[in-house]
């Protein structure tokens, strides 16, 4: 196992988005509010009041988002948020528009890196979607996306990054159990294919689009209700879950195995958290 043994040598990368007023809700999913309630002019104080759903930029889902039983946030040990790490780029194996990813991709990526996936390990996936988020933050380093050449095609595009972003069926979900992977982290909106989630029901319209991408019907590729949302019903009860729209300095650690850190406030009877995530990378 790899372990960064002198931290005085490690440098800490932030794979965190930005939160605020502007940032995106999921469907059906209600927005934050923002609002000042004392300023330092007056009060002399400045201090802000804050509404908002979860599911919004980097957050965490517990299992009881999906598994009642739970664990809730509080209820996640901090020692299974912090672990090594794989941080998985599958951009490099052409994996774009609304395009379906397996385990296929990730044993290649073992096998092109020579690195593996080890039981307990926490694996990050990469899509390279992240930059179209408005919250995106950091872009020193180059858009690995598939035909982004030009760097104001990595600007915010909320349809894309909403709609378009690339994710698994059933069977990557019963490989991650079978990998023994402790979570999952993904660097898009959510960590199932936007259209077997409830944007299916949200842009009907783009069906027949998706499908004409993946080469097949939506009910083939991905059947409701078996197998609606599979990376938080098949994997939430197993106590496998995972944080969703991770950015920041992703790009710098790309095919790499890491230590990772996950850390979202206490929250008591949480199904869902604010979350910082954090890479720690050995200097050489």
């Amino acid at each position: 196992m790899y372990v960064p043994y002198d931290m005085s040598k490690v440098k800490v990368l932030d794979l965190s988005q930005n939160f605020s007023m502007n940032s995106p809700s999921f469907a059906f999913y209600e927005g934050p509010t923002v609002k000042w309630v004392k300023r330092l002019a007056f009060e002399g104080v400045n201090a802000q009041f804050i509404s908002t759903t979860n599911h919004i930029a980097t957050h965490l889902d517990s299992p009881i988002h999906f598994y009642d039983p739970g664990p809730d946030i509080a209820g996640i040990p901090i020692s299974k948020l912090f672990g090594p790490a794989c941080i998985v780029d599958l951009t490099q194996f052409g994996i774009g528009d609304y395009q379906i990813y397996g385990p296929e991709h990730f044993e290649a990526w073992e096998k092109k890196t020579g690195i593996t996936i080890e039981r307990g390990d926490i694996l990050v996936i990469h899509t390279g979607y992240h930059r179209f988020y408005n919250e995106d933050w950091h872009k020193s380093a180059p858009c690995p996306v598939r035909g982004v050449v030009e760097a104001s095609a990595h600007e915010p595009d909320l349809p894309r990054c909403f709609l378009k972003h690339p994710g698994p069926q059933g069977r990557f979900a019963e490989w991650v159990l079978d990998r023994g992977i402790r979570w999952l982290a993904v660097d898009c909106i959510a960590a199932d294919h936007p259209f077997n989630t409830n944007v299916r029901k949200a842009r009907p319209d783009l069906i027949p689009e998706v499908e004409a991408a993946i080469g097949r019907s939506l009910a083939e590729a991905m059947p409701w209700p078996e197998d609606y949302q599979v990376m938080h019903i098949k994997l939430f009860p197993h106590g496998v879950f995972h944080a969703e729209n991770v950015g920041g300095q992703i790009d710098e650690v790309l095919n790499q195995r890491v230590w990772l850190g996950c850390f979202p406030f206490r929250f008591a009877g949480g199904e869902a958290a604010f979350a910082r995530i954090v890479a720690f990378v050995e200097e050489k």
